[in-house]
């Protein structure tokens, strides 16, 4: 009676063990590495949150599921959706779609393990790696100041892509900082880590006004909510090292709507940076003569390849002979509040 053969087709089998597996894997091994995970980051959150002179903000802890869903239903860009789908003659359903994606792509998804482990050596050593650090001004009084409870901007000039490490860098021990970040690493495997590293995505030249609402009150909620950032006026890397024309769009997301009688103080620190020699150097002469033929990308990810592999093996003093020293100032630090109580004197 029990001992009866049953045959079965051999898709039918696959298809049982695939799904047993699948069983297996959402019931008992992904919540148990689910719950190791979440104790990692817990106990790290535990071992910085001492250290740090303004701590890890509940808003960057959140689910980005959370974040997406409050800034699609967030009164002003409902009312941009709403203004889309007329404008380009859609269902609002769809113009809803188109938000979410929007939100999705600009949302990042912090986590404390990979920024302040691996996002910490990794600044440390490609840092080390090339460059000699020198910190020129830097008015430690003014700085230690600074409420814990504002929302720290660090406004910076843009030389070289080095700038996000030297910064992240110098300032580890402080805050967690939250980048803008162009298109350029919205590649995988490079955008989950940014992601993971509290960096957000942005549309540089975007004109879609859906769009830029979403990114608007992104900027709203993470600065009311006292987010550290890092922010560049100039929108880009320059090509000939002067200072271009400032963009004022994030500096405005920013303080549009700022209310200093409820809102969190806001910091900005101007900071400086140059470099004996950006690493960048080539391709930025390059891009200034636009009559020159386009590389094509083998030619630049062989070129790339080649230039990592033979830093690595460099010795340290000639590395540092070639690419000499990064240099950074911070400047005084300008609060919002007493810039407009400034305002109201006679």
């Amino acid at each position: 009676m029990f001992s009866s053969t049953i045959e079965l087709p051999l898709w039918l089998l696959i298809i049982i063990v695939a799904f047993a597996l699948v069983m297996v894997l959402d019931r008992i091994l992904m919540p148990s590495m689910r719950w190791f995970l979440r104790r990692k980051v817990n106990n790290i959150l535990t071992e910085f949150s001492d250290k740090l002179s303004i701590e890890i903000r509940p808003f960057q802890l959140t689910r980005k599921r959370t974040l997406v869903d409050r800034l699609v239903f967030d009164e002003q860009v409902l009312t941009a959706i709403k203004a889309y789908a007329v404008e380009n003659d859609m269902p609002a359903e769809v113009a809803q779609e188109k938000a979410y994606h929007y939100a999705r792509e600009i949302v990042p998804k912090f986590n404390a393990y990979i920024y302040f482990k691996f996002g910490h050596w990794l600044a440390k050593s490609i840092t080390r790696l090339i460059y000699r650090m020198k910190v020129g001004f830097y008015d430690k009084g003014k700085l230690a100041k600074i409420n814990p409870e504002s929302s720290v901007v660090f406004v910076m000039n843009h030389r070289s892509n080095m700038d996000y490490m030297v910064v992240s860098f110098l300032v580890m021990k402080q805050t967690a900082l939250s980048y803008a970040v162009g298109e350029w690493a919205r590649v995988w495997p490079l955008a989950p880590l940014i992601r993971s590293m509290g960096a957000f995505f942005v549309r540089r030249n975007s004109n879609n006004p859906l769009y830029r609402k979403i990114l608007e009150r992104y900027v709203h909620y993470s600065s009311r909510a006292g987010v550290s950032q890092a922010v560049y006026p100039e929108g880009g890397l320059t090509k000939d090292g002067c200072l271009k024309t400032p963009k004022l769009g994030f500096l405005d997301y920013i303080l549009r709507d700022y209310d200093r009688a409820t809102d969190r103080d806001i910091v900005f620190i101007p900071v400086g940076l140059n470099y004996d020699r950006v690493i960048e150097d080539k391709s930025l002469e390059r891009s200034l003569h636009a009559e020159l033929p386009k590389r094509s990308k083998w030619f630049v990810l062989k070129t790339a390849t080649r230039f990592i592999l033979k830093t690595l093996f460099m010795k340290r003093k000639d590395r540092w002979r070639k690419f000499g020293y990064a240099g950074v100032n911070f400047g005084e630090p300008i609060s919002a509040q007493e810039y407009f109580k400034n305002l109201d004197k006679p």
